[in-house]
């Protein structure tokens, strides 16, 4: 058996909305330890290389890096393996580029441009809530925070607007029948709806029913579930193309059939 960490990936076992060719080359950069998890985060190598373009070799990227001019949540990163993950803010102040990274209806990653205004704050959904050894009260984000004394009415799975610069909590939005919802894992990822119904299961996974803006109804466990809205006209961010809603694979290859016949 292998001892100590891993530090290499094969291109193979690179996950699979990274969109990667297997033949370009043997090993995928593997993002490190940080805010997300491995097969839910998108290293900052393959969005400046593969997704933006802005350096073919890793020697250029890492002379892009060092300038520290590629900012995640308002904080430069000059690491390329840094992994960013769902609702992280991406910006480059030189080209004036603002993204936020979130999933398309097939689950594969986006960098959907914001405003100005979009970047001075993000959505973080709660993890946990438990207090410290001193009996201090903090809460967990999906993205790796810790926050010391929230609002007592903040409970789990809801979903916090965090300001980005100062890193406090602006407001927070219950997850309850009625709100909107992001599906960022399972079968589902990438779909948007109004959640319908909870049900419980005790000892196993809790199931969340959801439907979309055709009226098409899908279920997913709640640990997949994050709130971006108190309603589903009011999101809390811009949506991506489509959004959120799957089309079926016969409107989906003909509008492939389309897009063909014109080129």
């Amino acid at each position: 058996m292998a001892r100590g960490p891993k530090k290499h990936m094969k291109r193979l076992n690179a996950p699979s909305h990274w969109m990667l060719d297997k033949l370009g080359g043997v090993y995928a950069t593997r993002p490190r330890a940080g805010p997300h998890r491995l097969l839910e985060s998108l290293p900052l190598s393959l969005v400046l290389r593969n997704k933006l373009k802005y350096a073919l070799t890793c020697r250029e990227l890492s002379m892009v890096l060092k300038q520290r001019t590629v900012e995640v949540d308002g904080r430069p990163r000059t690491d390329a393996k840094f992994p960013a993950g769902f609702m992280d803010v991406i910006t480059i102040p030189k080209t004036k580029d603002r993204f936020r990274l979130l999933y398309d209806v097939k689950g594969r990653f986006v960098l959907h441009k914001i405003p100005e205004a979009e970047t001075q704050f993000k959505l973080a959904r709660v993890a946990n809530t438990m207090y410290a050894p001193d009996r201090t009260p903090f809460l967990s984000t999906h993205d790796g925070r810790t926050i010391r004394y929230p609002d007592p009415n903040i409970r789990t799975d809801d979903t916090i607007v965090v300001d980005v610069k100062t890193g406090k909590v602006r407001e927070f939005v219950r997850f309850k029948p009625g709100a909107m919802a992001f599906v960022t894992g399972g079968a589902n990822r990438g779909r948007i709806g109004e959640i319908v119904d909870v049900e419980r299961h005790p000892g196993s996974f809790d199931i969340v029913h959801i439907k979309d803006a055709q009226d098409h109804t899908f279920a997913t466990r709640k640990a997949n579930v994050f709130v971006i809205g108190a309603s589903t006209d009011k999101p809390l961010v811009s949506l991506p193309k489509l959004k959120g809603v799957k089309p079926s694979l016969i409107a989906d290859r003909e509008k492939k059939i389309k897009e063909h016949s014109k080129k």
